[in-house]
């Protein structure tokens, strides 16, 4: 049975997820995505265990944001985008490579890309406040998943991941 209009994955539970382009590290940048018209993530502070900063870009207008978690705006936001933001970018082209992240941000990249910071000098946008509270809880409910007890029976808000070995 041949799938011809491309809505096959409708009708199934199991999805095929894509790979990272490249393997990457936590520890730095624990979580980041291209949801919600944005590229956003959650940023280890390079000073502060206890302390992360939730980043992101806007696709299309490319406005910027860098806050800590409960919405105190990062120091080094002064009129470009601070380390945080570099690391979040850097961590994107690890993830999603460089064509899906420039796709989904509009930003022509011309002759390439290798890292985040000359992705950002390609964006026009500014510094504009946005609330941190929406991306750090979908971080924290991502964390909550790694708690739970390893078992067989299928957690219901989890019904659409793959299961990628026996017993799972």
């Amino acid at each position: 049975m041949t799938d011809a209009d491309g809505a096959g994955w409708r009708r199934r539970s199991v999805l095929a997820v894509v790979p990272p382009a490249r393997p990457r590290k936590l520890t730095k940048v624990p979580f980041v995505e291209l949801a919600d018209g944005r590229l956003q993530g959650v940023v280890s502070s390079g000073s502060d265990v206890e302390r992360v900063y939730v980043s992101s870009v806007a696709a299309g207008t490319h406005a910027y944001q860098c806050s800590t978690n409960n919405n105190r705006p990062c120091g080094g936001l002064r009129g470009h985008p601070c380390k945080h933001l570099q690391a979040l970018a850097d961590e994107a082209l690890l993830q999603y490579g460089v064509d899906r992240v420039a796709r989904y941000l509009r930003v022509d990249v011309g002759d390439g890309v290798s890292g985040g910071s000359e992705l950002l000098a390609r964006l026009n946008g500014q510094p504009e406040p946005a609330s941190a509270a929406v991306v750090f809880s979908r971080f924290l409910r991502h964390l909550s998943y790694l708690e739970l007890p390893g078992a067989a029976a299928t957690l219901p808000e989890l019904h659409w991941f793959p299961a990628t070995g026996a017993g799972r």
